[in-house]
């Protein structure tokens, strides 16, 4: 009984946060959407999109860090849902001081996409730009969350109190893809900082990772710290990654996209872990 009524309690509060959501895009009266096909910007996009109809568009931006299999699904996406998308270059690269890896690292990026996002959105008439972080991001180190704020960009997911379960819950529940979609962050992240980042360097972190998924599993990050490459996996995958097979597979492969040493991190896949030092 106490297990049902516990059951029925969080439905009604995940209805109240879904609601709440749905009213917020409505008040907005039109937006873009920063679009990067992960979990929540695609579970945001499709709502809004619900809610807002053709007064919405998707922006998405392309760059070394951004891999092409992401890009990929986010056009694939758009275009299955009937929803323009708009494609803009923003290379983190070129901005003034990105490469030396800042610990406001994160704060440069955004302040550069959202004045290019929100440049887009004003040559299509829109009021808004929305972002999908969710409440979950609020309790790490964010310093991306500055620029959202400084730039007057809407972040509904938070607003609504939403979270990264309830944001999974309700992709499953429209039936989108992405619902099981391991999360993902741009491949700037898997520097520790202070390490200068390169277009090669992302290029081997890219390379690394996708060597992972294409070998069945499911959540990975692969961290740089010079020549080590650090791996996180969930727990739950790492007897399959200690079968000799497969480990011997992934020493070699490593070893030739450029990295010296390869390492498991025993405490296994958690967002933000190169902000443990700071």
């Amino acid at each position: 009984m106490e297990i049902s009524e516990h059951s029925e309690q969080s439905e009604q509060l995940l209805t109240e946060r879904y609601e709440k959501l749905r009213s917020i895009l409505k008040e907005l009266g039109s937006a873009a959407v920063a679009f990067s096909s992960g979990v929540d910007s695609t579970f945001l996009l499709k709502t809004a999109q619900s809610v807002l109809v053709n007064n919405v568009i998707a922006v998405t931006a392309r760059s070394c860090s951004f891999p092409r299999r992401e890009l990929d699904e986010a056009k694939a996406f758009c275009e299955k849902e009937g929803i323009r998308h708009f494609i803009c270059d923003s290379e983190e690269l070129d901005i003034d001081g990105f490469s030396e890896n800042p610990v406001n690292r994160c704060y440069l990026c955004k302040n550069e996409l959202f004045t290019k996002i929100w440049d887009v959105a004003k040559r299509n008439g829109l009021s808004a730009v929305i972002e999908g972080s969710n409440m979950d991001d609020e309790g790490d180190y964010r310093p991306g969350l500055q620029a959202v704020k400084e730039q007057g960009v809407r972040s509904p997911l938070r607003e609504a109190g939403l979270y990264k379960a309830d944001v999974r819950a309700l992709s499953r529940a429209e039936g989108l893809p992405t619902w099981n979609k391991q999360s993902f962050a741009c491949l700037s992240s898997r520097f520790v900082y202070g390490e200068t980042i390169t277009e090669k360097k992302l290029g081997m972190v890219d390379r690394a990772e996708q060597l992972l998924l294409d070998l069945g599993f499911t959540q990975v990050r692969v961290r740089v710290h010079g020549d080590i490459a650090r791996i996180e996996l969930d727990p739950e995958e790492f007897p399959k990654i200690m079968a000799v097979e497969i480990r011997e597979t992934l020493y070699g492969q490593f070893k030739n996209i450029g990295f010296s040493y390869t390492a498991l991190d025993l405490r296994g896949y958690r967002t933000g872990s190169m902000n443990e030092t700071l």
